[in-house]
């Protein structure tokens, strides 16, 4: 029997998988049913999973790294009674935890849909639950995600000055129905160097891109998405190179606010900050501002004058943004000046530049 499927090692051999079982999407829809259990060890799941699965782990990371020793060292056979020796003690505790989660559905997935989730499935089986698994398990999840992100969706991608609130306008195009995709709020981050100072707990790369993956993998291909210019980085994670690349080389919208109005929205979002906090945002970009400038935004700061820091500092974002934007005009489509319209007129603009309806 080909066993350590248990183990993720891409040395040990894969089961065969039978023809009936679901494929990605088809298992994440029917999971809404019931409870996704990740049989995967604590270090693999925190690294990344599956949004609101549950890590249900059959071997601790100890347990793993030892089973896999085990098996390069002494072979299959050692392995499987190794592993057997671990998981027989388990059975009746991982039944009875199964419990707790009040369902009567569990669809179960392992790395690449071996042993792992065969054994719990068939174990949660036989206490009764309706078990499904996912056919080559969180690889085929991962593989699903690459695939989806090349996909050449229909982008709108927002842009404009920092502080024009672009990713309010985002959210207001969520709220009429449109395909939206907040980058910083997935990130949690708002993707600058004050971004830094404000995001108190950032998700790994690869969680984010399974978030992501889960805000459009149900999109309509034949609709337009909504994305907010980003860089390749969003604080500490990363965009999908091929979302990344694809995004750049689409149609593009300015939204056009007026420096005092975009200095209030800074002070909003960001003046709650302690002072020691910004004065370290401001080191990040140190280099950028000058030496002058900088000792200047620093006095600003500790005589409490914010909206003076915060207009010497967009000196430094608004010449960076518009190189960014110079280098690349053919892709912008239309300007949208937002000065004396009300938010509601700002959206309607938006899609009339996009000939929505």
């Amino acid at each position: 029997m080909q066993f350590f499927s248990f183990v993720r090692d891409n040395s040990f051999p894969l089961m065969a998988m039978p023809e009936d079982k679901l494929d990605v999407n088809i298992f994440l829809n029917t999971s809404d049913n019931g409870t996704i259990l990740d049989v995967r060890s604590p270090s693999e799941f925190a690294k990344g999973h599956i949004p609101d699965a549950k890590n249900f782990p059959l071997f601790s990371d100890e347990e793993r790294a030892e089973v896999g020793l085990l098996y390069k060292e002494k072979g299959q056979f050692d392995a499987v009674l190794r592993g057997l020796d671990i998981v027989g003690p388990k059975l009746r505790g991982l039944v009875l935890e199964a419990k707790k989660h009040n369902s009567k559905e569990f669809h179960v997935h392992c790395w690449r849909g071996g042993m792992r989730s065969e054994y719990m499935g068939k174990l949660l089986s036989l206490a009764g639950y309706s078990i499904s698994t996912l056919p080559g398990g969180y690889k085929a999840y991962k593989r699903s995600q690459l695939e989806l992100f090349a996909q050449k969706f229909s982008y709108i991608v927002l842009t404009g000055y920092t502080g024009s609130g672009k990713t309010r306008y985002l959210k207001m195009l969520r709220d009429s129905g449109e395909q939206v995709v907040d980058l910083e709020g997935l990130a949690n981050h708002q993707g600058s160097s004050f971004g830094n100072q404000k995001s108190t707990f950032q998700p790994t790369t690869e969680q984010f891109h399974n978030d992501l993956y889960e805000v459009m993998r149900n999109f309509d291909p034949q609709k337009q998405v909504w994305i907010e210019d980003e860089s390749f980085s969003i604080g500490r994670v990363h965009l999908p190179a091929a979302l990344y690349r694809i995004k750049n080389l689409s149609p593009h919208l300015i939204i056009e606010v007026d420096k005092k109005e975009r200095i209030q929205n800074l002070l909003e979002e960001y003046g709650s900050i302690d002072i020691s906090k910004l004065q370290l945002a401001v080191e990040g970009i140190k280099r950028k501002l000058g030496g002058d400038r900088y000792q200047l935004v620093l006095e600003m700061l500790k005589q409490n004058n914010g909206k003076g820091a915060a207009g010497e500092i967009l000196q430094y974002y608004d010449k960076r943004y518009k190189e960014a934007v110079d280098r690349k005009k053919s892709l912008v489509i239309d300007v949208v000046d937002t000065d004396k319209l009300s938010e509601e007129e700002v959206i309607q603009k938006l899609l009339h530049a996009t000939h929505v309806d």
